[in-house]
């Protein structure tokens, strides 16, 4: 019976993760039942993850204030009501209050709490299997959310789906009376609303202007509101929100100076192992956003596949994934954090490379099946680890503040490697194409000069059967037209190969960077001097 808490827990890391996969997958729906356009639904997840990431801290402290089982359930109450709302939305008004700003709410009080109940309800090797269990059914929400998206969009609706997060986040209320009440210090918890505001504003900021480069390009100006200097407004959004953190930290310091309680003790980040392993959460998310966001690319752009194919082509990722973090937990009675880790990072190395050999113009179904299988490996044996690592590094007093800082890394990595590898996927695909096009000689050069004109080196990622409509409606040479879409799926094929040799340079830099993981078994570490309660 010693599992039913981190059963309850594990449905709602589930739940927390299922939606947003669900919303990718079902934008063209969402366009069409609220009658508006792609960018406006792409607004509304971007300000979720904006939400979510801006109050994930301010959520961990709420813990420590009202304690950590209490935050867990008020943090679902919201969640609950944002879904119920998001399923009865008959406006894209009551779309973005039920889920960008509910249902965001409630995940930043629910994350942070859950990780400290983790930590308080299990000790030593089984703190370690529970985290390795919340990291694989993380990695399994965000693979089989696109599955069960397509099918029920497909064949019912979208709003069945946040029907049955009510339901869910009912049965988890219900059942968090089998979670006990983790220890807290005596000490009564003031919190920092100044230092709240600000670290909300710039995480929030660094944050959207992040994910924003997709849009308005990472410098030159492509489709930004403003164009300070003409150049892109996204690098003086993330400066701006980096300039706002880091008055956060100044006042953070001038509280502590002054024996005031801060948002977040930034000794914190003076412990090795925290550090280490918050750095390696947001590389963690940054490598598999950026595959995430490569792979359907591939499978629904170049190759035609639906949202339902796409999910199913993926569930070895999530499958390998669960299955490795419980199996990787129990390598940590044995192996040292850095250890399992450097053997991660290694094989998703391989597994990179084997998906780079299968980008072709068909599907080799082995070769994809080995690469989304070692990729799954890769990503549990780092999900059995990095939870438990943060957890482990610090005292009861500061779990909900660690899980606060764990899942805003989470947050900025997820942004990043979405915007990183997208960015540079089209910026490789616009350069391609334009040089292919341009020495191919079945193609006339003012045909390529009006398509560079047109383009304006920015070059939309769409299936090739919709280019090749464009091109027939211009009134374009069938026979241009066919060379023109042959270098045009050469490009695609290209580019999303670029898109996976940034994540490969991600990994290896990850493998210098693990130095700062724990070299000892956790299970050593928990009993040893300066982790009392651990």
């Amino acid at each position: 019976m010693k599992w039913r808490a981190l059963f309850v827990l594990s449905m709602a890391q589930f739940l927390m993760v299922l939606d947003q996969a669900v919303m990718n997958v079902s934008i063209s729906q969402l366009v069409e039942d609220f009658d508006t356009s792609v960018t406006v639904i792409q607004a509304i997840i971007t300000f979720y993850a904006l939400t979510m990431a801006a109050l994930m801290i301010t959520g961990g402290k709420l813990g420590d204030r009202w304690g950590r089982r209490r935050a867990f359930v008020i943090g679902l109450i919201v969640y609950g009501a944002g879904s119920a709302l998001t399923a009865a939305a008959p406006t894209v008004a009551a779309l973005l209050i039920g889920w960008s700003i509910l249902e965001g709410v409630g995940a930043a009080l629910v994350l942070p709490a859950m990780v400290a109940m983790i930590a308080g309800s299990y000790q030593g090797a089984d703190r370690a299997v529970a985290y390795g269990v919340i990291g694989g059914v993380a990695g399994a929400g965000i693979a089989v959310g696109p599955i069960l998206g397509g099918w029920v969009t497909t064949s019912f609706t979208w709003r069945y789906v946040f029907v049955g997060e009510v339901i869910l986040a009912a049965v988890v209320i219900v059942a968090t009376r089998l979670v006990g009440e983790p220890p807290q210090s005596d000490e009564q918890v003031q919190v920092d609303w100044v230092g709240a505001g600000l670290s909300s504003l710039g995480l929030g900021l660094a944050v959207f202007g992040i994910l924003q480069t997709s849009e308005w390009g990472w410098l030159a100006d492509a489709a930004s509101p403003i164009a300070p200097f003409g150049l892109s407004l996204a690098p003086f959004v993330i400066g701006a929100g980096m300039v706002i953190f880091a008055l956060f930290v100044r006042w953070s310091e001038f509280r502590e100076r002054r024996g005031q309680d801060a948002l977040v003790r930034l000794g914190l980040m003076e412990i090795r192992a925290m550090a280490g392993g918050l750095q390696m959460l947001a590389l963690q998310n940054t490598i598999l956003m950026g595959v995430f966001f490569a792979i359907p690319l591939y499978l629904q752009v170049v190759l035609g596949f639906d949202a339902l194919d796409t999910g199913i082509r993926m569930l070895p990722v999530s499958m390998a994934m669960f299955i490795t973090s419980f199996v990787g937990a129990r390598f940590s009675r044995v192996w040292s954090p850095y250890q399992i880790v450097r053997a991660g990072l290694l094989i998703l190395l391989v597994g990179v490379f084997v998906l780079m050999a299968t980008i072709q113009p068909s599907l080799r179904g082995i070769g994809f099946g080995t690469a989304m299988t070692l990729l799954g490996v890769g990503m549990g044996l780092l999900a059995s680890q990095l939870g438990n690592v943060v957890q482990s590094s610090v005292t009861n007093r500061d779990r909900s503040e660690a899980g606060g800082l764990q899942y805003t890394a989470q947050q900025l990595g997820s942004a990043l490697g979405t915007a990183l590898v997208g960015a540079i996927v089209i910026t490789a695909l616009g350069s391609a194409f334009i040089s292919k096009i341009a020495l191919d000689p079945r193609v006339p050069e003012d045909l390529t000069a009006a398509i560079e004109v047109e383009l304006a080196g920015n070059v939309p990622f769409v299936p090739t059967a919709v280019a090749g409509i464009a091109l027939e409606e211009a009134g374009v040479d069938p026979l241009v037209t066919s060379a023109i879409i042959e270098s045009y799926e050469e490009s695609q094929l290209g580019s999303l190969r670029i898109g996976l040799l940034v994540v490969t340079a991600l990994i290896i830099t990850s493998l210098f960077l693990a130095r700062r993981i724990p070299d000892t078994p956790l299970a050593e570490l928990a009993t040893g001097p300066g982790v009392p309660g651990a």
